[in-house]
């Protein structure tokens, strides 16, 4: 009795406490911060769960030391020897380990020889335990549901279920860069209209752009940005390409994708484009091809049409 314990004392009344502590966390919802700290009430209820369990545990060891000494020397005496007895010597131990391997006494190993034998090497006819055989049984089952799941039925294999969460996550990534500015192209690119979209553009501009196409953007070293010529295309996609990766190699504009934000590159892009037709004074002459808008073109031809 004594033997057991400081086992059953000192590591049930823990094991228990955490396991309940445990339950507490993940069945509460307390955000960012422990569910003992967001609310008094649960680490009241903790507290005194704590104290119930170490009063069970005294009021049981109170128990037990009475009914041992209500016993009578024989009865003592046999308590003492079953508890000096090691784990794998107590009854209820043998039991369970029997029901679990069903395994013969050592007295009936001569009745289950069986006639070979190789080597002076003979062999028991020992029954399967129980534990394996359930295993294989339970193994046999798991292999005709999954056949018959995913080959009578057609279930989505690995291959499968692998493409249809990459069609997904395409689909997730392109409403997210939907809304996350800092992460568009030029393929997601939208012209900004509005003027403090415009100011910021126009500061950006100001800082960065106007050493080369003069502050105006009548063009300098860098071309000129108010005409309808444009070297590598007109238009807010092509512009904000233009802008993020470079100009032409070895002649053209650097990349400014390393220093300005997508969102930067969007606001700049929209204010050169506001700028066309200001017509600036001593403007530097066209470079490139002229370019217009495809919604633009289709309506002028499709207005051809009708006339």
């Amino acid at each position: 009795m004594k033997k057991l314990l400081p086992v059953f004392v000192y590591l049930r009344v823990p094991l228990v406490f955490l396991t309940v502590f445990g339950l507490v966390e993940y069945c509460i919802d307390s955000g960012d911060r422990p569910a003992f700290i967001k609310f008094p009430m649960v680490f009241l209820f903790l507290i005194v769960f704590l104290f119930v369990l170490i009063a069970i545990e005294i009021t049981l060891k109170a128990v037990n030391r009475v009914m041992y000494q209500l016993m009578t020397p024989e009865e003592k005496a046999k308590k003492e020897y079953e508890d000096s007895l090691a784990l794998n010597e107590k009854n209820w131990y043998k039991n369970l380990m029997h029901k679990l391997t069903k395994t013969e006494p050592i007295e009936r190993e001569g009745d289950l020889l069986m006639d070979h034998d190789y080597d002076g090497i003979k062999e028991l006819d020992n029954n399967l335990p129980p534990w394996w055989l359930y295993l294989f049984y339970i193994g046999i089952f798991y292999g005709v549901i999954y056949f018959a799941y995913y080959e009578v039925f057609g279930g989505e294999n690995q291959e499968t279920e692998l493409k249809i969460e990459m069609a997904q996550a395409k689909i997730d990534v392109e409403e997210y860069l939907k809304t996350a500015p800092d992460l568009m192209d030029e393929k997601t690119v939208v012209l900004l209209t509005d003027e403090p979209s415009l100011a910021e553009g126009k500061e950006i501009f100001t800082m960065n752009c106007a050493a080369c196409h003069r502050a105006d953007g009548g063009g300098q070293i860098g071309p000129n940005l108010t005409d309808n010529h444009w070297i590598l295309g007109g238009g807010i996609k092509n512009l904000f390409h233009t802008i993020t990766n470079g100009g032409r190699d070895g002649k053209g504009m650097i990349s400014w994708k390393g220093t300005l934000k997508p969102k930067e590159i969007q606001k700049v892009a929209s204010y050169i484009l506001s700028l066309q037709g200001s017509n600036p004074k001593d403007a530097k002459e066209a470079e490139g091809e002229i370019w217009a808008e495809e919604t633009a073109s289709k309506t002028a031809d499709s207005t051809a049409v009708k006339k």
